[in-house]
Parts: structure tokens; C-alpha cells; sequence
């Protein structure tokens, strides 16, 4: 009975060891991150920019990439009360691991923490004129993420001085089938937000 607790304590101990391996917060493998995702979180220092109606509230439908080391961005975002799709590509700045694009000012980004097959959390710095604020946003491969996740981005936001209540959970909001888009060649369902909010796909 001894030796069999001792090996499912070993067990549970190796297999949080290689959970918490597979947490990558430099080095990325940009094509380990290609593929579809979903926006579970948002925050940011000026937290209109993320609330409804905000500049910044998207979601994201995938990342590519390029072989020119940019990325191809796309989101879905509400505008005029139609669901728009939003298409950035995104290059490489001089300091590596660090992408630029013109979106409401300029912004450069990065990956601040990933697990190429679980999520990945974007760190954004937005500058337009004189003004500046910051921006954070949780990814994921699937809309369900564990509480840690989420307890992890909280943290990563507060350490930027972005406080939790600035959060916005963007897997919350209430939606309503509006229309059908063609996208990759496929047919897909697409969600806006019956509150004045995005769009999601299901």
C-alpha cells in the first residue's frame, strides 16, 4: 500500500512538473502558435478601451506565420452594429519576439507567456500622440480555460499595474445568431453579441 502511494505521489509530482514546463515565456516558435483561437480575456489601464463599445474589443479568430517573420491577425469586432472582420499583418520590429501594427494609434506587442496548445497571453503597448496605455489579452485553443489560467493573467495584469477589476471576461457575453460567414473556405456560424458586443464563432 506504502509503494503504491509513493508512486502516485511521484505521479502527481512529475506530471506538474511537466505542466509547468510547457510554460514558455521567451523563445517562442511562432509556428507553434498557428491555427485558430479564442479571446477569453481582456484588460487593460484605460478600461474603456475594452469595455463594450471599446476600440480594442475583438475577437480573435487566428494567427499565421508569415515567411517574412510577420504575423497575420484576424479578429471579429462589432462596428456599426455589424459584425466586421478585422484583418492585421503584423511585422517584426527590430528587437525580436516584438511585432508592430497601426490599429487606434501604434501598438507594439508581444507574447508575454504561452503554452503552445492550451493558450497565450499578448502584452500591448498602444501609443497615440502623447497618450499610452497598455493592454493585455488572453487567448486560447478552446472557450473553456481552468480558473488557474485566468488567476494567471490577473496576476500578470497587476504586475503591470493594470488591477483586476479591469479585467473583462469576454466568454460572458450573450449572443444571437446573426449571419453566416465564409471563412477558410468553410461555412461558419458566427455570433455577435445580443449587448452591443463582439462577435464569436461557433
Amino acid at each position: 500500500m506504502k509503494l503504491l502511494l509513493l508512486c502516485l505521489g511521484l505521479t502527481l509530482v512529475c506530471a506538474h512538473h511537466e505542466d509547468s514546463h510547457d510554460v514558455l515565456t521567451s523563445n517562442f516558435d511562432m509556428s507553434k502558435i498557428s491555427g485558430e483561437w479564442h479571446t477569453i480575456l481582456m484588460a487593460s489601464d484605460v478600461k474603456e478601451k475594452v469595455e463594450e463599445q471599446g476600440s480594442m474589443r475583438m475577437f480573435v479568430e487566428s494567427i499565421q506565420p508569415l515567411d517574412n517573420s510577420s504575423l497575420l491577425l484576424k479578429y471579429h469586432k462589432k462596428i456599426n452594429g455589424e459584425c466586421t472582420e478585422l484583418t492585421f499583418i503584423c511585422d517584426e520590429t527590430e528587437e525580436e519576439g516584438v511585432y508592430s501594427v497601426s490599429y487606434d494609434g501604434y501598438n507594439e506587442f508581444y507574447i508575454s507567456e504561452a503554452v503552445y496548445n492550451d493558450y497565450l497571453i499578448f502584452y500591448v503597448l498602444n501609443s497615440n500622440k502623447e497618450k499610452k496605455f497598455q493592454l493585455m489579452e488572453l487567448n486560447a485553443r478552446n472557450p473553456d480555460v481552468s480558473p488557474q489560467i485566468k488567476k494567471r493573467f490577473e496576476e500578470l495584469c497587476e504586475n503591470r499595474g493594470i488591477p483586476k477589476e479591469n479585467v473583462q471576461d469576454l466568454t460572458n457575453a450573450e449572443t444571437h445568431l446573426v449571419s453566416l460567414w465564409e471563412i477558410r473556405g468553410c461555412w461558419l456560424t458566427v455570433l455577435c453579441s445580443a449587448s452591443a458586443d463582439p462577435c464569436s464563432q461557433d
